[in-house]
């Protein structure tokens, strides 16, 4: 029996209308079907520590985290989180009532937009955005302005007085993303400072997106935007296991704030995932208390990474724009001849079998985007030189 529909209403919500399938699953599927390299995707191809494995498989055992776990999160986890802030930035944190766990960064950003946003707010993003951010603004009913990260001088730079002038009457949130996915700029501490500034001014709420934390590199710095002057009460932090620890199918990410913040978001998140990854927590927990050289080999590994996939990228051709911080490169295509990136990725597997993601999904003005290509370099070492001795065929 065929359902009933109407023909005069689209059957998916028109908030969404604009949203088809994630340029992700199109390069991943295209990887697979022509047997390419997948730089496209930023998942690792290896696992984590071994020691966090194991504390997975130990709580499976104990029967910890089978059944719902509590719905802030685990107490173990949401100690860990606020330990993690006061060991690394100075921040503290009450673990029962400003630490929330949830299904990975992506419903935290989900949780954080859905609860502080009225139909038409006004929600300011850094162009290019991950794309679940313009998604969740529409969900909530807001307005997202984008205010454009531009290149200058090797890397992506952010235009100040253009982020002042996009701030209206209706404003009500920034939604900052530091280090940033898909350029790997890291915000410096002046612009972060003269976020603040504009943040309290202007009363603003602030989501920021720090999932690439232990990600810099060279001369950069993460520096918390929840630690500024005037900040603490405003912002809700989000970060998250998978790119810290390479465990990216767990789902495992958090939101730290003040009470009356972390309350709201909770309000939302029970409602979508309730609890996830109950298991995943206790390991994630342990994680985060590794030793601090976990973290500065991590780091260096995927230093020596973006420098093999990078300099590969510039024998090949492109122009690249080395990044402070994430495990991402963005790269201009012009050198090439080439001026669309998303024909060029498209193209790119059958001409040598490497798959990247057009810069330009990511953007609201199309046209600023269209000449860049992001390369993921979370792979192992052999996979990059391969890829690398493939892209450069491009400029023969």
């Amino acid at each position: 029996m065929t359902a009933m529909t109407s023909s005069a209403r689209p059957l998916l919500n028109r908030r969404l209308a604009e949203f088809g399938t994630t340029i992700f699953a199109e390069m991943s599927a295209l990887a697979l079907r022509t047997g390419s390299i997948n730089l496209g995707q930023g998942f690792p191809d290896t696992d984590g520590p071994e020691e966090v494995r194991e504390a997975a498989v130990r709580a499976l055992r104990d029967g910890r985290g089978n059944q719902y776990p509590p719905g802030p999160g685990v107490p173990e986890l949401r100690t860990a989180v606020a330990a993690h802030q006061k060991h690394r930035y100075g921040l503290s944190y009450d673990p029962d009532t400003e630490v929330l766990v949830t299904a990975g960064a992506t419903e935290a950003i989900a949780a954080a937009l859905l609860a502080l946003l009225e139909p038409g707010d006004e929600v300011i993003a850094l162009e290019p955005y991950y794309d679940s951010y313009a998604a969740c603004i529409a969900m909530a009913g807001g307005r997202r302005v984008p205010v454009t990260l531009r290149p200058h001088e090797g890397r992506f730079r952010l235009d100040l007085d253009e982020l002042r002038d996009a701030v209206t009457d209706r404003t009500r949130l920034l939604l900052i993303n530091t280090p940033h996915n898909p350029t790997g700029t890291v915000l410096t501490r002046e612009e972060l400072t003269a976020i603040a500034e504009l943040a309290v001014e202007r009363d603003l709420l602030v989501v920021t997106d720090e999932v690439y934390e232990h990600l810099v590199f060279d001369d950069a710095e993460h520096i918390p935007l929840a630690g500024l002057p005037g900040m603490r009460d405003r912002t809700v932090t989000i970060s998250s296991a998978g790119k810290t620890f390479s465990f990216t199918g767990w789902k495992v990410g958090w939101v730290t704030g003040a009470p009356g913040l972390v309350a709201a978001v909770r309000s939302a998140k029970q409602f979508l995932t309730y609890v996830a990854s109950g298991p995943f927590q206790y390991a994630v927990a342990e994680a985060l208390c590794l030793p601090d050289p976990y973290f500065a080999d991590f780091r260096a590994d995927m230093l020596a990474k973006r420098d093999l996939l990078a300099g590969g990228l510039e024998q090949a051709g492109f122009t690249v724009f080395r990044p402070a911080g994430t495990y991402f490169i963005t790269t201009d295509i012009r050198p090439l001849g080439e001026t669309d990136g998303l024909t060029f990725c498209r193209a790119l597997p059958e001409r040598c079998g490497v798959v990247a993601v057009p810069n330009a999904v990511f953007y609201d003005h199309r046209e600023q985007g269209a000449p860049f290509v992001r390369f993921a370099f979370c792979k192992k070492a052999d996979v990059l030189h391969e890829a690398a001795d493939r892209l450069r065929h491009l400029s023969t």
